[in-house]
């Protein structure tokens, strides 16, 4: 599953935005420098999320929305379109238009 995938997911699972998470993240004091432990037991706590799907989060949380260019057109099922994450859910995802 591609790291998109797995956001667009946990919006699917929950009704939730990756930046509504990022929102509510911050307002637990989560961000850069938070260890991933605390996290993944907020979102498996209050969301259940499994550990890959929240670990796509902490990814979010801890350093934003640009991944490693090495997960970028693979054509794998682990493959992204672009190196930035979309975060303003899936309806409004231009590389799903069409």
């Amino acid at each position: 599953m591609s790291f998109q995938a797995y956001l667009d997911n946990i919006e699917s699972k929950t009704g939730l935005t990756p930046r509504q998470f990022l929102e509510l993240a911050e307002a637990k004091g989560f961000g850069p420098g938070t260890k991933a432990t605390p996290i993944v037991e907020w979102l498996a706590a209050d969301y259940g999320l499994g550990r890959g799907h929240a670990m796509a989060l902490v990814h979010v949380i801890t350093k934003g929305p640009q991944i490693s260019a090495k997960h970028v057109g693979t054509g794998t099922s682990h493959g992204d379109p672009s190196d930035t994450l979309w975060l303003d859910g899936a309806a409004t995802n231009p590389a799903n238009a069409g």
